[in-house]
């Protein structure tokens, strides 16, 4: 089947759908305005992609760009309308803003389309709100060489020369959803083979959704019940809970020996929970809490709970227990090995061993689980069934908490991550009781120690009574160093050369996060791992785009760049690089209800010790061009930037000194952390 990449733009004069073939760069733009009408030979077009099995790739199509062709090419009065953009443009504005709760209502769903579609958007899972991805952002993340935001506002009725400038942009965003196709085949592909082994359409599945879709699939099967029809629709049956009673649900064979721990057990088995995402109830009796660990409170409802052993502080969460010592450099010798020990697939894991499950599935749940991780073992890794079958068993236990989810269970959720927390305590515990041990991290899945080389086997012989208790399984990694800011963030090298990056000093990134200044990372691990000279690295840098920064604001808000004498707008969505000639960069956003406006600031002005501040605050507005009561912030304040949405050649005029004050904020604290340990 071949695929074709698609965009539409929708103004009030004018509609215009561009397609790409990915493979030749050919690009066909349809057009309806007042100076022209493609109509039916758009039509055509559509005739000639049915016979010939050609499917539409697009982004964020699914949910847009295809809702309103649909509803057009169905609409048999468009053919003849004189205005047609106009009518395109409300169709459009009626999508967009559909009312959330009612949105899925007026879906056009996949076995209704006249064309198959591929949503890289979806595909990608970045239509869940954490992970939002515009294709501008993108373009960011792939290093093009012109990022082209929207040029004219939403609902603005163009002449015929920016008729001509929107086709061109057009053009330009089908040339970059066509990059972002490419760099997306293997997952496509991957959903291609599941279709095709399950008789399932799978291609516009995220991989959570792959995950949790196969394994309903094996519970119907199996004949457990997991939707109900009510008024023709399709209702996932599900466990719903008033309260739930933490004593009920805490493994019996959870014990610890230290009044610490032992502390925060009694009193979670004291607390309640009324609401899925975890607040405690009945926080008044602390008991023993009080004496041997910390509990933070606002408005009633738990903040945050944790508890000090052996100076290394202890956190517990809903997502998980956390703790790390914090600003330092560790690493192994010859006497000291730097172990991480990590539970396989922890969450399923706890729920196949200790026979958890969310009670309308029954104990059967439990059984196809443990099947779908065998099955997954006999495939071997890289395989398509490898990959489907590890999704859908870390997939189910985050959808317990959703109430769309037919797994929706809270109190599986809650018996899931609060004794996973509990019994990694029980192994640190344990650890901890060892002669020369001491705890590096703990963080959700597992636990990271400092370890006398010849203690190492009552560590080991620890592990296996602990993996005999729990039904768990640990695997081991071993480190030679690790630059630990905190929990979130650190590098650790392994034993055999490669290294893992955690947070801030990651550089090797997913498409939805922001790649701004990669160039600080880079630089920080040369420097902790090589020891090169931070100023020598960045400044022989050759990759102008690591030197990149990206600021985007939403479009009731915008942009300017002030320079000595005057200001400029900007697109949206500008990249962008510290130098030491260019202007500064603000960001302007409409007033808050209660901000005072210019007249309220010039009564304040009135008294002496605000007069001179005022005039230059008025002066600077004014220069600025903006309006009464609207707010500004400087984005890298006090330091000058170059615009470089459009890349030509290499970059000229870099402040170094920022990207190295940067990366020193990364290093620093690391050795002087390091430093004051070897002191003490």
């Amino acid at each position: 089947m071949h695929n074709i990449i698609y965009d539409i733009e929708t103004y009030p004069n004018v509609l215009t759908i561009t397609f790409l073939d990915p493979k030749s760069g050919n690009a066909k733009t349809f057009e309806m305005s007042e100076r022209k009408d493609d109509w039916q030979d758009f039509l055509e077009f559509v005739d000639k992609c049915c016979m010939n099995f050609v499917r539409w790739v697009g982004y964020n199509n699914f949910y847009f760009d295809y809702q309103v062709l649909h509803r057009l090419i169905n609409h048999k009065p468009f053919a003849q309308m004189q205005d047609k953009a106009h009518f395109a443009y409300q169709v459009a504005q009626k999508i967009i803003n559909f009312p959330k709760e009612e949105r899925f209502k007026y879906i056009i769903w996949a076995h209704e389309h006249i064309i198959p579609q591929i949503d890289l958007f979806r595909i990608h899972h970045f239509d869940n709100v954490a992970r939002s991805t515009s294709l501008k952002k993108l373009e960011f993340n792939m290093c093009s060489s012109t990022i082209a935001d929207l040029p004219y506002a939403v609902g603005t009725r163009l002449n015929s020369e920016q008729i001509d400038e929107l086709i061109r942009y057009n053009i330009h965003d089908c040339r970059e959803t066509a990059k972002f196709y490419e760099k997306s085949l293997d997952m496509i592909r991957f959903r291609e083979e599941l279709s095709k082994k399950y008789n399932k359409n799978f291609l516009n599945h995220n991989d959570t959704k792959i995950g949790k879709d196969y394994f309903l699939m094996e519970l119907e099967r199996a004949n457990i019940k997991c939707f109900d029809i009510r008024d023709g629709e399709r209702v996932p049956v599900q466990t719903k809970r008033n309260i739930i009673f933490l004593k009920n649900i805490i493994f019996p064979y959870i014990e610890f020996e230290r009044p610490e721990f032992q502390a925060v057990k009694e009193w979670l088995e004291r607390q309640s929970i009324r609401e899925t995402k975890g607040v405690f109830t009945g926080i008044e009796n602390l008991g023993s809490l009080e004496q041997y660990s910390n509990l933070t409170t606002v408005k009633g409802k738990v903040k945050n709970l944790n508890c000090i052993v052996d100076g290394f502080q202890f956190d517990f969460g809903t997502g998980g227990i956390h703790g790390s010592v914090e600003s330092t450099i560790v690493e192994e010798t010859d006497d000291f090995a730097i172990i991480d020990y990590d539970v396989t697939s922890l969450y399923p894991s706890i729920a196949i061993a200790n026979r958890v499950f969310p009670e309308h599935m029954t104990e059967k749940f439990c059984d196809i689980y443990e099947q779908v991780r065998k099955d997954r073992l006999s495939y071997p890794k890289g395989s398509p069934e490898n990959a489907m079958l590890k999704l859908a068993l870390n997939g189910v236990y985050g959808d317990s908490n959703n109430k769309f989810s037919a797994f929706y269970d809270p109190q599986y959720t809650m018996t899931i991550t609060i004794n996973g927390q509990l019994m990694l305590c029980m192994l640190a515990e344990k650890m901890m009781g060892v002669e020369g041990v001491s705890l590096i991290q703990i963080n959700t899945d597992g636990v990271t120690i400092k370890v006398p080389r010849h203690r190492i086997s009552e560590i080991e012989e620890i592990n296996k009574e602990w993996e005999k208790l729990t039904g768990l399984a640990l695997e081991r990694a071993d480190y030679s160093r690790m630059f630990i800011r905190d929990v979130n963030n650190y590098i650790g090298e392994y034993t055999d050369g490669k290294v893992k990056r955690k947070g801030a000093y990651e550089y090797e990134m997913a498409w939805h996060q922001n790649h701004s200044a990669l160039i600080v990372q880079k630089a920080a691990e040369a420097h902790l791992l090589r020891g090169e000279n931070i100023e020598d690295f960045i400044k022989n840098h050759d990759n102008d785009h690591d030197f990149m920064l990206r600021t985007n604001v939403p479009r009731t808000s915008y942009l300017l760049i002030e320079y000595d004498n005057n200001a400029h707008q900007l697109q949206n969505t500008t990249r962008y690089y510290m130098c030491k000639t260019g202007g500064q960069l603000v960001k302007v956003m409409p007033p808050l209800k209660q901000t005072s406006s210019m007249a309220q600031l010039e009564e304040r002005a009135k008294r002496p010790a605000e007069k001179r501040d005022f005039e230059i605050l008025r002066k600077r507005r004014e220069k600025l061009g903006v309006k009464d009561r609207e707010r500004t912030i400087n984005i890298n304040d006090g330091y000058k930037v170059a615009v470089a949405n459009t890349i030509y050649g290499k970059i000229k005029d870099i402040n170094y000194d920022w990207y190295i004050g940067e990366t020193r904020k990364l290093v620093d604290p690391l050795w002087k952390g390091a430093y004051t340990d070897l002191m003490s």
